[in-house]
């Protein structure tokens, strides 16, 4: 470089500096530095003492800025080196790109010349494919004149059933085809391209009859194939040549793919209609074969009871096909084929699509037991697919459920359902038998035990353990809800009965002189022995459920005993009423002025009660003793009303010594009808008896100071007695004066006890009749 560039070049550069200097970021990180500098030595310099130290500071400071300026100068120097080797690369490359430009150049200059001598080569060319094609024609010519005769000899070998000479021919023919083919093609010089479309129609129209032949064979094969099991057992001969054929041509499909498949690059293409596939046809034609045979005995009486039959005949034609699969066939083909395995297959799907179809029957339940059991049993027993030498081949779970799981539990569903429909059914027309025999003008039957009962509790009971019984046999599942399913029908059936109770109630009540029903107790009675009986099997029914089915069902669990319970007290509350309905001619001569003399209704009340008492124990335990009790309270309370009502007011003492000396009287007459029922309580509550003698020690009570304390005792054990029950007894005394009565009501009034746990209550049902009085005075309690 001269001088004068040195010089325009160090003007340029200077001409550069204050565009450089004018950079924004430069001015930027200039005062940042500063800032930053002016901040540290603010920090390090805050004290005098510290500027001591400031020589250490500048000498540290001018060390680190030469070390930074050499790693600069360094680090430069090597960018500088790479672009210096950088350029010449560039100036080898456009040399190189220069002597091969001028090549291409001369090449081309070349090529053109030469444009003469390659349209020469091309006519050529194509007189030489012309030349090879006419060759071929001719050397063939023979062969194609007799493909129509050789066609004819093979149609013939088909329908004589001679297979393996027919299929040899057709190898022939398929063979001379796809030589001609590719002859055409390599004539052609297209090796790997697709044949002209005129060539192929010629070859086609050559050999059009070996398509036909193909179809032929196959059809004939297909028909030896279906018709194997017949066959095998008189002639399997056409069977075995089947299996040969099929062999070869899976062999000639497997050779052809892997020649010419594309895998090794071959760019000769595969003859017409390959692979044919025939192994998988003949497994498919083997499947449709099954599902004929099957269909044979499908659709034959399967509906109502001849569908357990046509189930039986099933298995019978299902196991003699694979007795003679596996004795006959399965020798006839090659080991891989496991045409066993493949028949249990294929009758395995016709099996599942036979019975989903009959599934979706309107089936009975007849019907339904006979498809489950032999879905869940038969099916799968020794005599059918758990055969042991039939496991030793197939394992069962590569059949598959025959039904599946939603399918069964549908299945299961409709014969609950069934089931229901008949249970309910049998139920009513048990509940019309048993409301129609309430009208019989006799007494009810009585068992060994000589207790009442009728024919309902027995058919109930035998219907429900049955179906349990026959669900079992299917499995615990369908038991429990069958079970189920009988508890919500004895629920329902309990309910009507209770309704039906109560209608003849309401009847009884309306015209209770009515004798169409002279044995209106004793069916009543035997209601109750029915329900005690009806409870048992409840019971029973409930124990046989296993516990993993508890919450198991979507549904409301059934309660049939809160049934059994509520009818059975129904029951007994007309029983009572009836008893009352008895009583009631004679209550009204109770504690009255000729009673006390004569004491005439008393013994008519016991006989009346004995009579009813045998009756109630022709009631099953506990229900016998329950009725006894009632009896008891009825009759207790029905003597305190008769004495609330006033009438007998005592004028003397000596009245009320009789008094009470009658109503004790009545108390051990009562006593010995009940047959001493103090020793027969099993639970601590109030004997009802026993208030006949604690009134009877109130009216006898000489002093009449002591009421207060014989009023206390009352209260203690009976506290659900009132004032006016205690005003009452205080005016049939006759001799307790304004004062006595006050302090008594007083005292009955402060300290009245609450109801203690589990007592039954006597006074709270007896009313006392409203006072006679004009007015009261208001100095003193009104009486």
């Amino acid at each position: 470089m001269s001088g004068g560039d040195q010089k325009n070049g160090g003007d340029k550069a200077e001409d550069m500096m204050p565009v450089v200097g004018a950079w924004p970021e430069v001015e930027r990180a200039e005062r940042l530095a500063r800032g930053a500098a002016l901040k540290w030595a603010s920090g390090v310099f805050c004290r005098p003492e510290h500027l001591e130290r400031l020589s250490q500071y500048r000498k540290r400071e001018s060390q680190r800025t030469i070390s930074i300026h050499t790693r600069l100068k360094s680090m430069v120097q090597s960018y500088l080196e790479g672009v210096g080797w950088g350029l010449e690369q560039l100036r080898e490359a456009r040399a190189e790109l220069k002597e091969v430009s001028r090549d291409l150049k001369k090449a081309d200059v070349e090529s053109s010349l030469n444009t003469e001598g390659v349209k020469c080569l091309e006519k050529l060319r194509d007189v030489s494919v012309t030349h090879s094609q006419l060759l071929a024609a001719v050397s063939n010519l023979p062969g194609l004149y007799s493909v129509r005769t050789m066609v004819l000899e093979t149609e013939r070998l088909v329908e004589s059933r001679r297979l393996l000479e027919a299929h040899a021919r057709l190898m022939d023919l398929e063979r001379w085809q796809d030589d001609i083919l590719w002859q055409l093609h390599r004539a052609a010089g297209k090796a790997g391209s697709a044949l002209a479309t005129e060539d192929q129609e010629l070859v086609a129209k050559y050999f059009s009859g070996v398509g036909k032949l193909v179809d032929a064979l196959g059809k004939e094969l297909w028909a030896v194939v279906s018709s194997a099991l017949a066959l095998a057992r008189q002639n399997p001969t056409p069977f075995v040549s089947a299996v040969r054929i099929v062999e070869r041509e899976e062999a000639l499909d497997r050779a052809f793919l892997e020649d010419r498949g594309g895998g090794r690059g071959s760019s000769r293409p595969l003859p017409p209609g390959r692979p044919r596939c025939w192994r998988a046809s003949f497994f498919q034609v083997l499947e449709e074969a099954v599902s004929a045979r099957f269909r044979s005995v499908s659709y034959l009486h399967t509906r109502g009871p001849g569908l357990a039959g046509h189930l039986s005949a099933l298995q019978h034609s299902i196991m003699g096909d694979l007795a003679t699969v596996r004795h006959l066939l399965e020798h006839c083909v090659p080991p891989h084929y496991q045409l066993t395995v493949a028949y249990l297959r294929a009758s395995h799907r016709c099996l599942h699509a036979h019975l989903t179809q009959v599934s979706s029957w309107d089936l009975e339940s007849g019907e339904i037991f006979a498809v489950l059991n032999w879905v869940l049993h038969v099916y799968n027993s020794p005599d059918m697919m758990g055969h042991p030498e039939l496991v030793a081949e197939m394992k069962k779970e590569d059949l598959g459920l025959l039904i599946s799981t939603d399918g069964l539990e549908q299945l299961q569903n409709k014969y609950v359902q069934s089931v229901r429909k008949s249970v309910s059914e049998w139920m009513h027309k048990a509940l019309q038998v048993e409301l129609q025999d309430w009208q019989r003008d006799q007494e009810p039957d009585t068992d060994h035990e000589g207790f009442y009962q009728t024919s309902l509790p027995t058919i109930i009971t035998q219907m429900l353990e049955e179906n349990a019984q026959v669900a079992l046999m299917i499995g615990e599942s369908l038991r429990d809800h069958t079970i189920q399913m009988g508890l919500y029908e004895m629920e329902n059936l309990l309910n009507r009965f209770r309704e039906a109770l109560v209608e003849s109630g309401k009847e009884r009540r309306k015209n209770p002189t009515n004798n169409k029903n002279k044995f209106y107790l004793h069916y009543l009675l035997a209601s109750i022995s029915n329900c005690i009986i009806l409870k048992k099997s409840t019971e029973s029914l409930q124990q046989q459920q296993s516990s993993r089915s508890v919450g198991q069902f979507s549904r409301t669990p059934p309660n049939p005993l809160a049934a059994l319970d509520r009818a059975v007290r129904r029951a007994c509350r007309l029983v009572m009423d009836h008893l009352l309905l008895d009583l009631q001619p004679f209550l009204p001569g109770l504690l009255t002025r000729p009673w006390l003399v004569q004491g005439d209704p008393t013994p008519k009340l016991c006989h009346i009660l004995e009579r009813n008492l045998e009756l109630y124990g022709r009631v099953r335990p506990p229900c016998s003793q329950r009725l006894q009790e009632e009896a008891q309270w009825l009759m207790v309370v029905e003597y305190v009303r008769a004495l609330m009502q006033k009438k007998l007011v005592c004028r003397s003492a000596e009245e009320r010594r009789q008094l009470a000396q009658q109503m004790v009287q009545d108390d051990q007459q009562f006593r010995e009808i009940f047959h001493g029922p103090e020793g027969e309580e099993s639970v601590p509550e109030v004997n009802p008896l026993a208030l006949l003698s604690v009134l009877a020690d109130f009216v006898r009570l000489k002093d009449p100071g002591m009421l207060t304390l014989e009023v206390s005792g009352l209260a203690a054990k009976y506290p659900d007695i009132s004032e006016e029950h205690v005003s009452v007894l205080l005016d049939i005394r006759g001799d307790v004066s304004r004062d006595i009565r006050g302090v008594v009501l007083d005292l009955l009034e402060q300290s009245a006890p609450p109801l203690p746990a589990g007592y039954r209550p006597i006074f709270t049902d007896i009313l006392v009749p409203p006072s006679t009085m004009a007015f009261c005075l208001p100095t003193a309690k009104c009486a």
